[in-house]
């Protein structure tokens, strides 16, 4: 893989862009520390305090003021009993972790591409995607949704300290109360996929792994937004599955220099998930419980694997061809 190297001062090598570069001219690049160390610094201190910001400040702020505003007034007795307070509450908090996500993820990630390019919107990769990278970035989602159930087995059967399984009961929670609650799919679908589809792409896939590529070449770009997007959500019985399919976006980004495929595979992905838990709900004789232990396949599994190796194989090899139709080979970066 060819790295996206910089020039100090001056510009970004970037081989989808319409120049094959983008300028350097934002103030964090005027720093004088070394580009690799500042890259990198960068991208760890934007994901750091855009999660800050995003769970300890936005996102509470959000919801104290909806139920203030639903109550008449604000009494702490409703936070001493998390399990009444998403019963009470499911609405107002999605729309909370909307708001937190909107704000406290997506802003930053504007702005911090703003402060290193004028050019910010190619910096975050948001431009156009040929069709067929597209099609071929679906068809991986979806046979990758057995391989990551897989990977979820066998995730939870990891031990775990129960203080990690503890923090990580309430979010389940709140997840199967709204999964099961009569918001409407909708709702729920346009919280639970379409807000954080966006806005933790342009945080992740869009800012951190332009610096990380910037540090660490390709390879390492891809590395650290995957494996990073795995921790992020403080879902230890989930991190093997999660830290996959952010490896996946994180490819698809680099490889197709777009940041439209991580955001709609991101989408999908999420909303497979809730139309899923819609049509269990449907269902008496199936729970959302007893679909998150429903042991996967090998077949399906097996197959999985194929489908996706087989879309990386053809996706990259056609996204050389589109990049430079006359070669159909990379371009290697000066």
């Amino acid at each position: 893989m060819a790295a996206s190297s910089s020039v100090p001062g001056s510009v970004l090598f970037d081989p989808w862009h319409r120049r094959g570069r983008l300028p350097l001219d934002g103030p964090l690049e005027r720093a004088s520390v070394g580009r690799p160390t500042l890259s990198f610094v960068t991208g760890l201190l934007g994901l750091g305090a855009a999660f800050l910001l995003f769970q300890f400040l936005l996102t509470p702020i959000a919801l104290l003021t909806q139920i203030a505003l639903a109550e008449g007034g604000l009494s702490m007795k409703v936070f001493q009993n998390p399990e009444r307070l998403v019963a009470s509450y499911t609405q107002e908090l999605l729309i909370s972790n909307s708001i937190g996500q909107v704000v406290g993820l997506a802003g930053p990630a504007l702005l911090a591409a703003r402060l290193h390019s004028s050019e910010w919107a190619a910096y975050l990769r948001l431009r156009g995607v040929d069709g067929r990278l597209l099609a071929l970035a679906l068809v991986g989602i979806v046979g990758l949704q057995p391989v990551t159930q897989w990977l979820a087995e066998l995730n939870r059967a990891l031990p775990l300290p129960e203080s990690l399984r503890v923090m990580e009961q309430s979010q389940l929670e709140l997840i199967r109360s709204v999964l099961e609650s009569d918001l409407g799919l909708l709702f729920n679908v346009t919280m639970l996929a379409l807000v954080p589809g966006v806005c933790e792409e342009l945080l992740f896939r869009g800012y951190a792994q332009r610096q990380f590529e910037r540090a660490a070449g390709p390879v390492g770009g891809i590395l650290l937004a995957g494996g990073l997007f795995g921790l992020y959500h403080l879902r230890p019985s989930q991190a093997l599955p999660l830290t996959v399919l952010g490896l996946y976006m994180a490819y698809l980004v680099w490889r197709t220099g777009s940041l439209v495929p991580a955001v709609l595979v991101h989408i999908v992905h999420n909303g497979l998930a809730v139309a899923g838990a819609r049509y269990v709900e449907t269902h008496p004789d199936y729970t959302v419980r007893v679909l998150e232990r429903t042991s996967m396949p090998w077949s399906l599994v097996g197959l999985g694997f194929v489908i996706v190796g087989g879309v990386l194989y053809v996706m990259h090899s056609l996204a050389s061809r589109i990049r430079d139709p006359e070669r159909g080979t990379e371009r290697s970066s000066p």
